[in-house]
This record gives structure tokens, sequence and C-alpha cells, in this order.
């Protein structure tokens, strides 16, 4: 005998890759049904034998995606339709009050950290590359549901084989919204004061503008960051006196958990703090023997260090590690995120900018 069941999940449930785990759970446990996004969070119908559905229900509090958070669950019987044998995702529904929470931004995973250092693959190198479980999304969001064609990923139209991924079940970019390749998404550019500098590759010449002690702005998930190299007192000074910050701490991105220690003293629970999906700065205290500046943190013997959360700032570090990453504004002023407020950043603070052409829609500056 067959039971059927509508089950709404509440909690941060959108934006974690959980309808593509509901998904799994259900195609392997041969059960029928749907999910979809809701205001509320995730509305889901299951059908199928009862000792399967104690199963699914299990499965789905002890093995939610890693970053989901469920808040509650409310199971409602319902009659067993004869004719439903598959399980499907279907279109979100859009109307009413929206009440479940923007899905954060989250930090590099570890396979799509591998995919953009392996030079077979077709996204070496590519620094918009994401999945189901890391990438964009409180930052790119216009409305909820959250799906494409309410993120500033919608101008991107998917090639074959981001669209192949994109609804092949078996692959970690199923359903992934902000998915793209460097055939289909979003690209680097730079630029300076004059305008887009034309000819050579935009990160070489972010790397080379770096390398000469200047400073660099960076468009990262939520703003444009001021950039320099973290060992150099010159480009330190030269970064602090365009901020107009003459002391307060400025955060420091590092290439590894290694690294870091090369230059901090870490415990376990800093450890653990630092390599979390959420990609925070923590605070730690500064280790003697190291190199970083002595301006980074003038009045303290904290520094401030965080890891590369985005493929791009892979990508750079992978080139020159450690960097100054500090938010790109004036003193007491709002984090930049705007092609218009970048404008304004150039000449006055920053000697050039790694640009790209995937919009912000609303600024976060690291935390």
């Amino acid at each position: 005998m067959k039971q059927r069941l509508r089950i709404e999940v509440t909690g941060r449930v959108q934006g974690v890759g959980f309808r593509p785990t509901i998904y799994r759970h259900a195609h392997r446990l041969q059960l029928a049904g749907s999910v979809r996004n809701t205001p509320a969070g995730v509305s889901i119908e299951i059908e199928g034998a009862p000792t399967a559905i104690a199963h699914f229900l299990a499965l789905l509090k002890k093995q939610p995606p890693r970053q989901a958070r469920l808040d509650s669950l409310r199971l409602t019987e319902l009659t067993p339709l004869a004719n439903d044998e598959n399980f499907r995702i279907e279109p979100s529904a859009g109307s009413g009050d929206l009440r479940t929470g923007l899905p954060p931004d989250l930090a590099i995973c570890a396979e799509c950290q591998a995919e953009l250092f392996t030079p077979a693959n077709r996204r070496h190198q590519y620094a918009f590359s994401n999945c189901t479980n890391c990438g964009p999304r409180f930052t790119i969001i216009r409305a909820l549901p959250y799906d494409r064609e309410r993120t500033t990923m919608a101008a991107f139209q998917l090639c074959a084989a981001c669209q192949a991924e994109y609804t092949d079940p078996a692959d970690r970019r199923f359903e992934a919204q902000p998915n793209a390749c460097p055939r289909c998404g979003p690209q680097l550019s730079f630029r300076n004061a004059a305008g887009p500098a034309a000819g050579g590759d935009a990160l070489t010449q972010a790397m080379q503008l770096l390398r000469a002690g200047q400073v660099l702005a960076v468009k990262g998930l939520g703003g444009y960051h001021l950039s320099c190299d973290a060992r150099s007192d010159q480009a330190v000074a030269r970064l602090r006196a365009r901020k107009n910050r003459p002391s307060k701490s400025l955060a420091v991105l590092f290439a590894s958990l290694d690294e870091i220690r090369q230059h901090c003293l870490v415990n376990a629970a800093e450890a653990e703090a630092l390599q979390a999906c959420s990609a925070p700065i923590v605070i730690l205290k500064r280790h003697p023997p190291s190199s970083l500046a002595r301006a980074i943190a003038p009045d303290t013997g904290d520094i401030g260090a965080l890891l590369p959360y985005t493929p791009l700032h892979q990508m750079l570090l992978a080139q020159l590690s450690p960097l100054v990453m500090t938010s790109g504004n004036r003193a007491e002023e709002p984090i930049a995120y705007t092609s218009a407020q970048l404008e304004d950043l150039l000449g006055e603070s920053a000697d050039g900018a790694l640009d790209h052409n995937r919009p912000i829609l609303r600024r976060c500056d690291d935390s």
C-alpha cells in the first residue's frame, strides 16, 4: 500500500542545493512526487512505500546539504495518486509574501577549485566557476524563489554543455542557478583611470600592477576591494594613504591555511572557522617571524586573515600571496559595488581595476 505526504520545509533551503538533494534521495528510494521552491521555503510531495518514505524523512533530517538549515518540517497526509510514477523538480511558486531568508554566498568548493587548476578541464582558469555547493547567491538575487531568471545571471544564456549539466541529476551542477563557463558566462576585464585597457590578458595586467607595488581594485562577490602586496611596506603605506585609513588593521588574504600558519598563530577552532563555507575573516595573533608589512596592523599584534573564497581570488593568490584585501571605499563609507562607484576609486584610490561583467545586485563586505 502506498503513502503520500506533503512536506513543507522552512529555513535556509533555497540556493544551497536543497532541491537537487531531495531529487537524488527520492530517486534512490524509487519514490514519486515533486519538489519546488515556495515563498516560505520548499514544498515536497512524496509518494511510495511507507518504509521508503520513512527512510526519506530520515535522510531529509540527517543528510541535508551542508549549507542548509532546516527550521521546521510540516507533514500533511495526502491521498495517493494512481498515475504518479516519477519524481520531478517543478517550477517555483512565486506568489505570496516571501518568508524564507536570502541564501548566502558560498566559498569555492574543493571540486571547483580542482577544476580551476586542471589544464584539461573546460573551466581551467575560469574566474566564475561554481556549482550547487558554492558560488554567488545573496549578491546576485533579484527576488525569491531562487531561480536563474531572478538573478543577475539571467542575462547569460547557458551553452549546450552547461545546460546539459544543469539538467543532469547526477551532475553536481544540477539546478546550479549561476552555472557558467568561459563560452557562455561572465568575463574578466582590466581597466585604469583612462578606461578599459586594450590588449593583453586581464589577469596578467592586474598581476603586473600588483607586483609593481601598486593598488588594484578587485571586483569580488559583493563589491570592489582594494588590494596590494601584503609584504610590501611601501604598497601598504600607499593603500592606507589613499584610503585615508592611518591605523585601523587591514584584512589579509592568504593562499592556504599552511601559509596563514607561516604568519599567524592558529589553533584548531580558528582553523575550522577559516575553512568554513562562509569564509569569514578570523582575527589571529601574528607569528613573530612573519614577513607581513608592519603597517597592516600598526597598533596591534593581530591579523585579520581569510582564505580565497572565489575562483578569481584563487587565481590571484596562485601568482602572488598574501594580499591585502580591504573594502573599496573612502573611510566610513560603504563598499563600492557599481561601475559608477568604481570610477570614483580609479585614480583616487586604485591604479587599476580587475573588473567583470556579472552585475552585483546588493553590496556585501567580508566579515
